[in-house]
């Protein structure tokens, strides 16, 4: 019986299912973002995030060693391993979980299998712009303020930074009178 089992087996074996998230994981970090089943991916989302939480512990060496030697023994990639502590981690350390957005993409043809594309969500330069421009704090506070002053100046700046838009004047009854009496009256 599987009263309770949250693991999604994926048709696999363990030591196989282990091997599978294990090279997806050093792909997702490698190249960012991947197309895979959307069964996969929801499965690489439980096994990739602790360990990218696990490149925020700051400590003593032995501890940032430690969580080296824990990501490793997920990994078996040096270079995976490499690539997520220098470039993954400085730009995650201030958000504080979902570190991976999952995007659906359709049926394959061939087996009817949903896709989807599973990314690292910092690395992407379409959605991540506004975020990365953003330097308040997270957390805010409705006693402050500083906060009430700030955005009270900063929605004006967003209003007239955004493009009018001037909607085509169609002639009425009063200009065609107004054009007709102006030579009535010459």
């Amino acid at each position: 019986m599987r009263h309770g089992d949250k693991n999604n087996n994926l048709g696999r074996k363990k030591a196989h299912r282990e091997a599978l998230l294990m090279n997806l994981a050093c792909q997702i970090i490698t190249h960012k973002r991947i197309v895979t089943t959307l069964a996969k991916a929801k499965a690489l989302r439980k096994y990739v995030e602790p360990l990218i939480t696990k490149t925020k512990k700051s400590g003593s060496k032995e501890e940032i060693s430690h969580n080296h030697r824990i990501v490793f023994s997920y990994l078996n990639d040096k270079a995976a391993v490499k690539e997520l502590f220098t470039v993954v981690a400085p730009k995650i350390a201030t958000r504080p979980g979902g570190y991976t957005r999952i995007i659906k993409l359709g049926i394959r043809p061939g087996d009817n299998a949903e896709k989807a594309m599973i990314e690292l969500v910092d690395f992407n330069e379409i959605y991540g712009n506004s975020i990365a421009s953003a330097t308040e704090p997270a957390k805010k506070t409705r006693r402050s303020k500083s906060t009430a002053s700030s955005k009270t100046v900063a929605a004006p700046a967003a209003v007239e930074a955004a493009p009018a838009v001037e909607a085509p004047v169609e002639p009425t009854a009063s200009t065609e009178d107004s054009n007709e009496v102006t030579p009535t009256a010459e």
